[in-house]
């Protein structure tokens, strides 16, 4: 449908001798009584031609020389562009989408092959990943599927912050522990790690090496021992967690790397070579204020110890040097003013900081009906991502995180995820692909089959009779099933994976009552297998959407 209009307006706008954008944009208007799909394209071309938008749309409209599939093409508001489809038009897009199988029913060929490095989750080894994490890592798993299926190649990357402060804090926080196992009074460094998993790795310790360390002080070589242990530790049960979440990762960067071959090194010089580094008061830094941000910003400091924007300079240096077209950081929402940072740093490396997008994650409230839960007495401090998953299990906690755009803050209620009802979200969804399911089940039990030996992948024969499909529910159905390919692209050039979840939502919410209302296999044979199809075409996207949410289809429920 989306394709169709473009078409015609990129023929109305050549005829007008007015350049053709590289996308139009097309979408649903917020009322069904406007029309089927609308476009702003006349109040985007307003600046360029110094015309009133809706004189604008009304000479493009005057150019559509191929109406043929549409009831009406209309003016509405400032200069939208409204089109309402004839049913015979649905009828035979929906028809060729049957026919096409399961895996033409989305763009494939937006990223052209365009590589992509996806860094996401990163979370410091220094504690068990939090539902904060856990939505940083829903969010990257399901838009590097949404990436992937629409042709590009990414690389989806953990960068491990294995060096400084931090993770000396962890280290001589477990050495405490340890030495509070033989009876040895050791205080926790002030902004040391107090969560039970401290005490964990402290009797790991001791059941390895059992009193080798016993009253000595927190000194190398023993600092380093409890420091790349404890990193060892929490490093595990961070890829655990992921695993566990159905995340997975194709390269692991660890920032002491980056120290031990030098790298950071090498870009604060390569940048010094450039005359963008200086030394003030004992200390290095970057002008970062030539490159558009607020102030100059130390990379080592008077004592000699290296920042962690040092290390990311270096970093995204090495990504870029990877070859990589684009590269995409998922952050927390409280990083919001380091983003100026990395680009000056990048710019001023002598590469386009336009290709760094970085998406920023809003935190994550937990409730249990409507009231927030306490905190983890596992973890000490919070409620782990591993608590949330054991309790409504890892498809669930993804799908609910992806519910709201990512840098909107979360309510996760943990009885609306455990409940069976409409009320939530991921059970909705999930229950209409599994009713759909058990319909074809019974049509075939029936020996009614709208599938042929020539047509694979599960297609349906271009033989099915879409017209009796008159009722109003069967009418949105068709029109919400054939708008899944521009969401699909939507969400591609958004870089908003939750556009497919809101989307999901609405087909289960018109499906369901429509499964209510009407028998899908009826009397009447013709009926019943329009019905079917129009049953499988929602199938089929619903299949398509929970892969690229990483979220289990069930056959059965």
């Amino acid at each position: 449908m989306t394709e169709i209009i473009r078409k015609i307006l990129a023929e109305a706008l050549g005829a007008m001798g007015i350049p053709v954008p590289e996308r139009m944009e097309v979408e649903v208007p917020r009322d069904e009584a406007l029309g089927d799909l609308s476009t702003p394209i006349a109040m985007s071309l307003s600046k360029l031609l110094r015309k009133q938008p809706q004189k604008i749309a009304e000479e493009i409209i005057a150019n559509i020389r191929e109406r043929g599939d549409f009831e009406k093409i209309e003016v509405a508001g400032p200069g939208f562009i409204n089109f309402t489809f004839k049913k015979e038009a649905l009828y035979r897009s929906l028809s060729g989408m049957l026919r096409e199988g399961e895996n033409h029913i989305t763009a494939k060929d937006i990223g052209k092959g365009r590589k992509i490095l996806l860094e996401f989750v990163s979370a410091n080894p220094t504690g068990p990943l939090h539902l904060g994490h856990g939505r940083g890592a829903a969010l990257g798993a399901a838009l590097a599927n949404l990436l992937s299926a629409a042709g590009f190649r990414v690389t989806k990357e953990y960068y491990i912050n294995d060096a400084g402060r931090q993770m000396a804090l962890l280290g001589e926080s477990v050495f405490a522990k340890y030495q509070e196992l033989f009876g040895i009074s050791r205080s926790l460094p002030e902004d040391g790690y107090r969560g039970a998993y401290v005490e964990d790795i402290a009797k790991k310790i001791a059941e390895n090496v059992a009193d080798r360390y016993r009253g000595l002080e927190y000194v190398h070589p023993q600092s380093d021992f409890f420091s790349e242990y404890a990193c060892k530790q929490m490093l595990d049960l961070i890829k655990s967690d992921l695993e566990a979440f159905g995340v997975t990762f194709d390269t692991w960067q660890s920032e002491k790397e980056l120290y031990d071959k030098h790298e950071v090194e090498q870009a604060i010089e390569y940048l010094r070579g450039r005359g963008f580094i200086y030394e003030h008061e004992g200390a290095t830094w970057f002008k970062a204020t030539e490159f558009g941000d607020e102030k100059d910003r130390v990379i080592i400091k008077n004592d000699g110890k290296y920042t962690y924007f040092a290390s990311d300079i270096a970093y995204h240096k090495k990504k870029v040097d990877g070859g990589y077209d684009e590269l995409i950081d998922i952050w927390g929402a409280d990083h919001h003013g380091y983003i100026p940072r990395v680009k000056a740093a990048l710019e001023s490396l002598g590469y386009d900081k336009e290709k760094l997008k970085v998406l920023l994650v809003q935190m994550v409230s937990l409730l249990r009906g409507g009231k927030p839960v306490q905190m983890s007495k596992r973890a000490g401090e919070f409620i782990t991502l591993r608590d949330v998953m054991e309790e409504v299990g890892a498809d669930t906690t993804k799908f609910m995180f992806l519910t709201r755009k990512a840098d909107s803050h979360l309510d996760f209620d943990l009885e609306v995820a455990k409940a069976a009802s409409a009320e939530n979200p991921v059970y909705y969804v999930q229950y209409a692909y599994a009713r759909i399911n058990s319909i074809l089940r019974h049509a075939a039990e029936k020996s009614l089959s709208i599938s042929t030996p020539e047509a694979p992948d599960g297609s349906v024969s271009a033989d099915v009779d879409l017209s009796p499909l008159e009722e109003p529910e069967e009418q949105r159905l068709i029109k919400k099933i054939l708008l899944y390919p521009g969401v699909f692209e939507a969400a591609v050039y958004a870089r908003e994976p939750h556009r497919i979840t809101f989307y999901l939502q609405e087909l289960a919410g018109l499906f369901h009552p429509y499964y209510n209302k009407h028998r899908i296999v009826t009397e009447d044979g013709r009926l019943t297998l329009a019905r079917l199809a129009l049953s499988m075409a929602a199938r089929r996207v619903l299949k398509d959407g929970l892969h690229v949410l990483g979220v289990a289809a069930p056959e059965r429920m």
